[in-house]
């Protein structure tokens, strides 16, 4: 216990918790903007996982990380619009439509990379430099001790996952689409009935669902990973999903619940590295902190009913 509150107490540490969280946060505001619009995107696990394979060929190919990135937003995105042509036009469940597209990513893409490369299972053969999302050193803030190592020398996505916490949020309250999407998913046929194109709307809160994902899957396979491998995503889209819950749907919210996972994963990282603690015991840390958030997020979510309930009981008692 000693060595692993050493190993914690460093700045390497808090590090790696912003590293960790920044692909559960992009998936995390990804559910964030789909449910503010009545929607569930399921299936962020398997765009994750789809967008973060093409997104380290497209690089491979073109030899171009930037070229590789905006094509795993662009892969994440026409998934998430499948998604919602299934859901919306079809009338499909969009539960059993998420889950087969995380299905398709967790089979789908070890075919696709068979098909286009011959591999099997992963591309560390194919990574080199130029296909690597690069790290920025932050003028000024690097130099200063401590906090310098704990908040320089991350991707360029990491910043853009934090940053866009407050681009959603400038989204979601100070934006006429925001206004819409908000309306929609409060209550479509209210929206519907002033004018607002309720589907349309929830189209692109997918779509924008489906971009962010993708973004964090790039993150995965052309940084954090550095190359697409099967099991390289590890359920980070079902944990951004109660990192929505957790965090009540909003942006700052999920922030919060995000880092807190992301803490989970890094103590689950540094703890499996002493020899004194099994590895099978560590694995579970983030599952069980998933489950005990959610636990604590619907004894909140319970208390909130029965105080809002309170007075009317009252007055019919009355």
């Amino acid at each position: 216990m000693k060595q692993l509150m050493e190993m914690v107490f460093q700045a390497e540490f808090f590090a790696s918790v912003i590293r960790i969280t920044a692909p559960i946060l992009f998936a995390a505001l990804g559910a964030v903007i789909a449910e503010k619009a009545g929607l569930t995107n399921m299936g962020l696990e398997g765009m994750m996982m789809i967008a973060a394979l093409f997104g380290t060929l497209t690089s491979y190919w073109t030899q171009s990380w930037l070229v590789g990135v905006f094509c795993a937003l662009l892969v994440g995105m026409l998934l998430s619009l499948m998604v919602g042509f299934f859901a919306l036009k079809l009338k499909t469940d969009i539960i059993l439509a998420g889950i087969a597209v995380n299905m398709l990513g967790g089979g789908g893409t070890i075919f696709l990379l068979y098909m286009f490369t011959g591999m099997r299972g992963n591309t560390g053969s194919l990574v080199s430099q130029n296909i690597l999302i690069p790290t920025l050193e932050i003028p000024l803030i690097k130099d200063i001790p401590v906090l310098g190592e704990i908040l320089s020398g991350h991707s360029l996505l990491t910043y853009l996952a934090f940053l866009f916490v407050f681009l959603l949020w400038v989204l979601l309250y100070k934006t006429p689409l925001g206004l819409n999407i908000r309306a929609v998913g409060e209550n479509n046929h209210a929206a519907e009935s002033v004018g607002i194109k309720v589907r349309r709307i929830q189209y692109i809160a997918l779509a924008f669902s489906g971009a962010l994902a993708g973004l964090g899957g790039a993150f995965m396979s052309m940084y954090y990973s550095q190359g697409w491998n099967s099991g390289m995503v590890a359920g980070r889209g079902f944990i951004a999903l109660a990192a929505q819950a957790m965090g009540r749907g909003e942006p700052m919210g999920t922030l919060l619940s995000s880092l807190l996972f992301g803490l989970a994963q890094a103590l689950r990282t540094k703890a499996s590295a002493l020899p004194d603690i099994s590895t099978y015991l560590v694995s579970v840390i983030p599952y069980v902190a998933t489950v005990l958030g959610l636990v604590f997020y619907a004894a909140a979510t319970m208390r909130r009913v029965k105080k809002a309930r309170r007075p009317k009981e009252e007055a019919e008692e009355k």
